[in-house]
């Protein structure tokens, strides 16, 4: 397998090339750090962040995959690989 493969197969899967998968990827591991910390809070004070985790799952959820599935309809991600990703 090429090199080059390496990098541009799994983001074809999910209609992406590798630089938009790697600024998506990276915006989510972003969201993830900072709502993860604000639950690490939310265990010490249970009345800080109340929802901050549970929104954020949702709204990454939202990005992932419901966006993508309404993409797929518009010839983005259509492939069999891709759906499976997004479930």
């Amino acid at each position: 397998m090429p090199l080059r493969r390496l990098f541009t197969d799994h983001p074809a899967t999910v209609g992406e090339t590798y630089w938009q998968h790697l600024g998506a990827a990276w915006s989510f591991s972003w969201r993830m750090m900072l709502a993860s910390l604000a639950c690490l809070v939310h265990a010490l004070l249970p009345f800080l962040f109340e929802k901050t985790g549970s929104r954020a799952i949702m709204e990454l959820h939202d990005r992932m995959v419901t966006n993508r599935q309404r993409h797929a309809g518009s010839g983005e991600a259509t492939t069999e690989a891709a759906r499976r990703h997004a479930a």
